[in-house]
C-alpha cells in the first residue's frame, strides 16, 4: 500500500521555489507522484496530512568521521569495538538531526565500510553511507595516527611513493571504499606539522585519482594550505576538503573543472568556541591563526561561483553530530554570504551530485527515494528553520524520528 503525504509546502531541491499546497505519493520507499492541490482520496491508500508544514529532501553531510567522539577528542589507540560503538551512536544522532546520507572521510578499521554493508542486510538507525575507509597519508603526516589498544594499526594507509599509493588505493577499493581520501597538507589537529606543509605529492595523488577513477570512484583531498591545494588540483581530485587558503586562480580552476569545495567551517568554529583550556595549545594556536582567513577565502570562492558542499568534519573537537550540520548551514548563510536556499542546495542536490547518488537522492522527484524532513517553518526564508529539534525525519518513506 502506498502513502500519500498531502497539505504540504515542498522544497524539492530542484528549484529554489516552494511548491505550496502540494502532495506526493510514496510507494516501496520511492516517490511515485508529486503534484499540487488535493489528492484523490481512496480506501486503497494511506493518507497523512502534513498540515501546511515544509518538506525538504533529507540533508546530506559530505564530510564526517563517525569513528570520532567530539567530546573526549580521543584520536589514537582506539579499539575496533570502541570505534564501532562510537560510530553507531554518531549515526543515530545524524539521522535524528535530519541527515539521511553521509560521506565518511576517514575511518579506522574500515568501520564505515563494514557498517555500510551491514546496513544493507540488517536494520541499523543510520543514514546511507558513502564510505572512504582508511585514508591515504604520508609517514609522519596528517593522519599518521596509531590505532588499536596496542598501537599496532595505523589509521591511514601510509604511502610514500606512487607505487605505494597504487597498492594502497587498490587495496582500499578491493575492500569496498566508495571514495578515496588523500592528505595533501598538514592540519590543525596533527601535532607534527603545519597547515601550510605539503604532504602527499602530486604524483602520488595522481595515482590515487587514476586508480579511483578507473573504478568509477571519487577522490577527496584534505587540503588546507595553498600549495597543497594546488598539488591536489594538479592531481585531478574531485573535491577539496577545507580549502583554507584557496586563492582566486584556484577558484577559477575549480569552477572550470567542476571541482567541489567542502569547507567544513564548523570544525574551526567549534574549536574556537568550545576548545580553549580544553584542547592542546597547538590546536588552538593553529586554529586562531587561520580562522579569519579561512572564512574570508571560502566566501571569495563561493561568490566567484565555486560549488560549495555542506560537510562538517563531524567528530573533530566539539563538532558534534546532533547539531553540526545545521550549524554548518547557518555559517554558510551568516558568514559566507549564501542565501538560505543556496545553503539548502549545498546540503541536498549539490551534495548528492558530489557523492554520486543524485540518480536516487538529493531531490524530491518521482523514482527517487523518499528521504525527507518535515519542518514547521520555511527554511528558504530563514535557515534557522532547519534547527527544529522535533522535526519528522523519513528515510525511504518510513518515519525514523
Amino acid at each position: 500500500m502506498s502513502t500519500i503525504f498531502y497539505n504540504a509546502n515542498i522544497f524539492d531541491g530542484k528549484t529554489g521555489n516552494i511548491q505550496s499546497n502540494s502532495w506526493f505519493e510514496v510507494k516501496n520507499g520511492k516517490i511515485s507522484q508529486v503534484s499540487k492541490g488535493s489528492p484523490s482520496f481512496t480506501n486503497k491508500k494511506q493518507f497523512l496530512d502534513l498540515k501546511g508544514q515544509y518538506v525538504t529532501p533529507g540533508l546530506i553531510n559530505a564530510h564526517t568521521h563517525i569513528m570520532m567522539n567530539p567530546v573526549t577528542n580521543k584520536l589514537e589507540y582506539l579499539s575496533e569495538t570502541e570505534v564501532a560503538a562510537t560510530a553507531l551512536q554518531n549515526l543515530s544522532d545524524l539521522i535524528d538531526s535530519g541527515v539521511t546520507y553521509i560521506r565518511d572521510c576517514g575511518c579506522a578499521f574500515n568501520t564505515d565500510i563494514k557498517l555500510r554493508d551491514f546496513a544493507k542486510k540488517h536494520f541499523i538507525k543510520a543514514p546511507g553511507i558513502i564510505a572512504s575507509g582508511r585514508p591515504m597519508s604520508m609517514t609522519g603526516g596528517h593522519g599518521d595516527f596509531k590505532e588499536g589498544s596496542d598501537g599496532k594499526i595505523d589509521w591511514s594507509y601510509l604511502t610514500d611513493s606512487p607505487n605505494e599509493m597504487r597498492k594502497a588505493v587498490r587495496t582500499a577499493l578491493k575492500l569496498g571504499a566508495d571514495n578515496i581520501k588523500v592528505m595533501a597538507t598538514g592540519g590543525v589537529m596533527s601535532a607534527g606539522d603545519n597547515i601550510n606543509d605539503t604532504a602527499l605529492t602530486p604524483s602520488e595523488m595522481n595515482v590515487a585519482v587514476e586508480e579511483a577513477h578507473h573504478k568509477g570512484k571519487t577522490v577527496a583531498a584534505h587540503a588546507q594550505g595553498n600549495s597543497g591545494i594546488q598539488n591536489a588540483l594538479d592531481a585531478g581530485v574531485d573535491s577539496i576538503e577545507h580549502g583554507i587558503y584557496v586563492d582566486e586562480k584556484q577558484a577559477q580552476f575549480m569552477i572550470k573543472h567542476h571541482v567541489r569545495l567542502v569547507p567544513t567551517l564548523n570544525a574551526a568554529a567549534s574549536i574556537s568556541k568550545y576548545g580553549r583550556g580544553k584542547l592542546p595549545d597547538y590546536m588552538i594556536r593553529k586554529n586562531d591563526q587561520v580562522k579569519a582567513d579561512f572564512f574570508r577565502n571560502i566566501s571569495m570562492a563561493f561568490k566567484k561561483g565555486v560549488r560549495i558542499i555542506v560537510g562538517t568534519d563531524a567528530g573533530t573537537p566539539f563538532n558534534n553530530f546532533k547539531t553540526g550540520t545545521w550549524e554548518e548551514m547557518q555559517l554558510l548563510v551568516n558568514e559566507i554570504g549564501a542565501t538560505p536556499t543556496q545553503a539548502l542546495f549545498a546540503a541536498t542536490r549539490d551534495a548528492a551530485e558530489l557523492l554520486g547518488i543524485s540518480d536516487e537522492y538529493g531531490t524530491l522527484e518521482t523514482n527517487k527515494y523518499a528521504d525527507f524532513i518535515v519542518l514547521a517553518k520555511d527554511p528558504t526564508q530563514n535557515i534557522d528553520a532547519i534547527t527544529q529539534e522535533d522535526k519528522a525525519v523519513y528515510q525511504h518513506g518510513k518515519k525514523i524520528k
